[in-house]
């Protein structure tokens, strides 16, 4: 768990996405100066779906990150704790079948997946571990994950840049572009607060995961990270 998150309970978390649910997308654009697409396009690249496969794509908010997936030709499930994101998803992509669910008691049977996959949503679960249990649950064997979320820079300067970016800009751009500001405070302090590269490719090892690799985008700002369930 981080430090953000013991902060707030899962009620809490879900609450503040629910505020900032309208605006979500275009701010995340905003405040990643772009980025937010390419990365977007990287873990689809990096889970290579292929038509027919089915598809969990967890901490999926309003359903943009799942799109990827069904131009691949896959059966995809878009899930989200916040009934706000999913609300706002349901306007935007009503042909979706957005599920509310709880990243540590996923509500789909054993083995339902070929692929799962979360992008900037696992640190906002309250339970790491739990969640990463639940994927390897819910996946088929031989079934993939990618986890897309932000970790440690490589090179102290851009650390040491990205750090000011995190905790003075990025406040005030949230002021100007979304919905709750407020909320991305929070956020900045679950980025300081989540463990790096090699910290996280262990707790996914901890949790059952098999051939855990990862790789960094944007010089270690955000990491993939891969894994596959080896056996039943």
């Amino acid at each position: 768990m981080t430090r953000a998150s013991l902060e707030k309970q899962p009620q809490e978390v879900a609450a503040m996405f629910d505020g900032v649910a309208a605006r979500y997308d275009l701010t995340n654009d905003v405040l990643s100066l772009g980025q937010a697409r390419l990365w977007r396009r990287a873990v689809a690249q990096a889970l290579d779906v292929r038509p027919g496969e089915r598809v969990l794509d967890l901490g999926a908010g309003t359903g943009t990150s799942s799109l990827p997936f069904v131009g691949a030709g896959a059966e995809v499930v878009p899930c989200d704790f916040s009934l706000g994101m999913l609300r706002e998803g349901k306007k935007r992509h009503p042909e979706l079948p957005l599920t509310a669910g709880d990243a540590t008691r996923l509500p789909f049977a054993d083995g339902s997946f070929d692929a799962v996959t979360i992008s900037f949503a696992l640190r906002n679960v309250h339970d790491t571990d739990a969640a990463l249990r639940e994927m390897r649950r819910v996946a088929r064997p031989g079934g993939r994950l990618v986890i897309c979320e932000f970790s440690h820079p490589t090179l102290k300067p851009l650390r040491t840049l990205y750090t000011e970016y995190l905790m003075r800009a990025l406040p005030s751009l949230a002021e100007k572009v979304s919905s709750n500001p407020d909320a991305y405070v929070y956020l900045a302090e679950s980025i300081r607060a989540w463990p790096d590269q090699k910290g996280l490719a262990g707790r996914l090892q901890g949790a059952g995961w098999s051939a855990v690799a990862w790789r960094n985008l944007t010089g270690g700002i955000v990491a993939l990270h891969r894994g596959t369930k080896r056996d039943a």
